[in-house]
């Protein structure tokens, strides 16, 4: 949420990030790979207990991988491959180590393992990917299955789809143009040569190495969603592994109550997902992009226009938005010097649309800062779009906390000025990505959606705001235990006593009290209910899951 994450310097600068930051993240995992981390702040292995080791034995795991696909891996710890898929994207929760890893290479191999697991009686936790859970859900002591080789996309064409086309400005859109079914261990950044190269569009997320799954099934925010919607609102079918081993397709038309939970109800509430299927548009033609940055002493100003913007621009679902805070920095003088507002989005449509919509922050700053947004504003291709708006989620260890604010619980000029003396408070760490909050709008196609027809109640609100802390992974522990404490006190300096009483799914926070109704609001009671007739036994639990 420092400079890299919430400022984007420059809209070049974000595309140079997102593969430097590749390069850095392949160096982590090399490094864990020859486990030669020399980390004072990472927690310890937690094994699995003594009575689930002696329960599972050896002749248990070589059946367990005699029952799986030549594609497939067993990995269990002392194998070469078993360190760097043990660690999850979060590194916080790195301490959390599996008793064994199958790479699954198909929906067989996950319901192998599912049984298996079952009969031995450890738990089976998925992973689309690397592991971004903010939470750590996707780490355990038991089963992991690492979903990262179920990569297949396929995508068909919508015969007649051409009858549905529209043109917003000098962008031409062909309407449900056809279906893509992507395997559970796609990612985002796996689907945009599909938007360079074809045409082809998925309402995804910013970030380019977040598995599609935990997105679509928490919801799944991003830079057209108010214009196609949620990544959930574009499902028409998904492949599930249920806790007894079964395997089933559901859709509005098969297991609707599964289809309807897997819309917006989380990950590994159910069963284990290992395909989508989701309409896509197809695109011609340019977008409008913007990126503008002003130092701190705008940040009053700056956020409560961006909010009345967004409010303006509710129903617009041409307009897409994102505003916030952030900083970066180990001592006071590069925290405050590093500290910033800025917002950056996207627009289907005229670039003097555009300007106009834009035309009250374009006036705020000094005479520098406002010749350089207004030379942000330009049309580029989606799929550059795309690139450039694209940001990675904090990497080595970060933590973060969510609203989702409605007209009713926009930000006061006095919350915004708060947030900015605490975001100056903050102790700093080694990790570039800082620290700060973000707010991406909504309403659109989101809002158009009734709060109960999917299990995504948030369908009333004008931004999710997510606040983020992070530090390194060589940070001291009393580091970690600052940026912690700090972020407790920099939501409560915004929010008070009183937060809005619901936050995103898909950023869990594990201290959230009333998380169920927080998540999920009156659509838990039904989720629940879904929960007990797909996995009766509560198989699928972690601490924040569905029934738990």
């Amino acid at each position: 949420m420092g400079s890299d994450r919430f400022s984007d310097a420059s809209l070049v600068r974000a595309a140079t990030l997102i593969n430097r930051r590749s390069v850095l993240r392949a160096g982590t995992v090399g490094v864990w790979g020859t486990e030669m981390v020399g980390s004072q702040s990472l927690p310890a292995a937690a094994a699995p207990s003594t009575e689930e080791t002696e329960r599972v034995s050896q002749r248990d795991w070589e059946l367990l991988a005699e029952a799986l696909s030549s594609r497939s891996t067993l990995y269990r710890p002392g194998d070469s491959g078993y360190p760097p898929l043990a660690l999850p994207f979060n590194h916080r929760y790195a301490g959390v180590r599996p008793a064994g890893i199958v790479a699954c290479a198909t929906t067989r191999d996950v319901r192998a393992a599912v049984r298996w697991a079952r009969a031995v009686g450890l738990p089976a936790v998925p992973r689309s990917g690397l592991g971004h859970n903010y939470a750590g859900y996707s780490a355990t002591t038991g089963l992991l299955l690492n979903m990262a080789r179920m990569k297949s996309i396929v995508s068909t064409p919508r015969p007649g789809a051409v009858s549905r086309t529209r043109t917003y400005g000098r962008m031409r859109v062909v309407h449900d143009a056809g279906t893509v079914t992507v395997g559970a261990g796609v990612t985002n950044g796996d689907l945009h040569p599909l938007l360079e190269d074809r045409g082809m569009f998925v309402p995804t997320g910013r970030c380019p190495t977040v598995g599609v799954a935990g997105l679509v099934l928490g919801g799944g925010i991003g830079f057209s969603d108010k214009m196609f919607g949620l990544t959930c609102d574009r499902l028409v079918s998904t492949t599930v592994v249920l806790a007894d081993g079964s395997v089933v397709e559901a859709s509005q038309d098969a297991h609707p109550d599964l289809f309807w939970g897997c819309r917006g109800g989380a990950g590994n509430n159910f069963g284990v997902n290992t395909s989508f299927t989701f309409q896509y548009e197809r695109f011609q033609g340019d977008v409008g992009v913007y990126q503008l940055r002003w130092s701190l002493d705008s940040v009053v100003q700056v956020i409560a226009t961006a909010q009345q913007i967004a409010v303006n621009t509710l129903d617009d679902k041409r307009f897409h938005l994102r505003v916030g805070i952030g900083t970066h920095g180990l001592t006071r003088d590069q925290i405050r010097a590093n500290a910033n507002v800025n917002a950056i989005g996207q627009y289907y449509g005229s670039l003097e649309e555009l300007r106009d919509t834009l035309a009250p922050l374009l006036a705020i700053g000094t005479a520098e800062e406002r010749a350089r947004n207004n030379a942000s504003v330009r049309e580029v291709a989606p799929g550059v779009a795309s690139v450039l708006l694209s940001a990675t989620t904090p990497v080595q260890q970060f933590a973060a906390k969510s609203a989702v604010l409605t007209s009713r619980t926009l930000l006061t000029d006095d919350q915004i000025g708060a947030a900015a003396d605490q975001l100056l408070d903050w102790p700093g760490s080694d990790n570039e990505d800082g620290a700060g909050f973000a707010m991406f709008a909504l309403g659109g196609e989101i809002n158009q959606v009734p709060p109960d027809a999917t299990a995504f109640v948030h369908r009333n609100a004008v931004f999710i705001l997510a606040a983020e802390t992070s530090w390194a992974d060589y940070d001291p522990p009393s580091v970690a235990d600052a940026n912690l404490h700090w972020l407790r006190e920099f939501y409560c300096g915004i929010f008070g006593d009183t937060p809005p009483p619901h936050s995103y799914q898909n950023f869990p926070d594990p201290t959230l009290k009333d998380w169920r109704r927080a998540y999920y609001g009156a659509n838990y009671d039904r989720l629940v209910r879904v929960n007990r007739k797909y996995d009766p036994t509560n198989f699928f639990s972690y601490p924040q899951g569905v029934g738990t």
